[in-house]
C-alpha cells in the first residue's frame, strides 16, 4: 500500500490516542501509583506502568500486581479516574506533528477519528487545549463502550459514523491490543513504534506499514508534495 494507489484506497484514517498521538504518560504514572497505594500496593516502576498504556484500566492492575489480583480491577480503575478526571487532561501532551498531520489527511479529503481505551472527555479536553476540537469526525472512548479494545466494537463504530467503507480505512497505533482490535474489526492496521511496542511485536498481525511515528503517515500515503 503504497503510492498513489494508497491515496486513491485510504478515505479514513482512525487513531488510537495515548502513545499514537500524545504522551500521557507522566499523568499514568501518577495515577497508577495513586491508585495503587489506595489499595495498598506499593508503586510500581515507570516503565513498568508506560507498558500498562493502552490497556483497559481494569486489565492494566493484574499487569502491573499479578493475575491473583485481578478481581480489584474494577476498583483500581474507579480509583485511578478519581485522580485522572483532576490531572490528566494538563498532562497529557499532543505530539508536535499532530496539527501537521491533521491539516494533511483533512485537505486530502481524508475523515479522521480516534478509538481509545482512554476517556472521551479527556481527550476532548485535550484536543480543545491544542485547537484541535472538532477536527476529528468521531471520537470514541471508554465510556462510549461495554467492552474495551481488543473488543472491535469501538471501531467498527468509528468506522460507521465517518462513513467510509470499512477497507477503505486505516487504525493507527501504537500497540498488540491495537493490532488484534483492528483485526477483529477487519480494518488494516498501521503499526507505530512512539510507544513502548518494538517492531517485531507486530509481525504476527502483518500490519500494512510499520513507521516511527504517526506523523510519517502522510509522507507514506505518498500525500505530501
Amino acid at each position: 500500500m503504497d503510492g498513489m494507489a494508497a491515496v486513491l484506497e485510504v478515505k479514513g484514517v482512525i487513531f488510537d490516542f495515548d502513545y499514537t498521538l500524545a504522551d500521557s504518560s507522566d499523568g499514568v504514572i501518577e495515577c497508577a501509583n495513586y491508585a495503587l497505594g489506595r489499595l495498598g500496593f506499593p508503586a510500581a516502576p515507570d516503565d513498568a506502568i508506560r507498558r500498562t498504556i493502552g490497556l483497559s484500566l481494569p486489565h492494566s492492575l493484574p499487569a502491573l500486581v499479578g493475575d491473583e489480583h485481578a478481581e480489584l480491577g474494577d476498583e483500581y480503575m474507579r480509583v485511578f479516574q478519581e485522580k485522572a478526571f483532576k490531572i490528566m487532561p494538563d498532562a497529557t501532551l499532543v505530539y508536535e506533528f499532530v496539527p501537521s498531520l491533521v491539516d494533511t489527511l483533512l485537505d486530502r479529503g481524508i475523515n479522521i477519528g480516534i478509538v481509545s481505551s482512554g476517556r472521551r472527555r479527556r481527550i476532548n479536553a485535550v484536543l480543545q487545549r491544542y485547537g484541535l476540537d472538532g477536527r476529528f469526525g468521531v471520537i470514541v472512548g471508554s465510556e462510549d463502550v461495554e467492552t474495551m479494545k481488543p473488543d472491535p466494537t469501538g471501531l467498527r463504530r468509528a468506522v460507521d459514523a465517518l462513513s467510509t467503507p470499512i477497507e477503505s480505512c486505516l487504525y493507527v497505533g501504537d500497540s498488540v491490543t491495537d493490532a488484534e482490535t483492528a483485526r477483529r474489526a477487519g480494518v488494516p492496521f498501521v503499526a507505530v513504534l512512539s510507544g513502548v511496542t518494538e517492531r517485531e511485536a507486530f509481525a504476527e498481525y502483518a500490519p500494512a506499514m510499520v513507521l516511527g511515528s504517526a506523523g510519517k503517515l502522510p509522507g507514506a500515503l505518498g500525500l505530501e508534495d
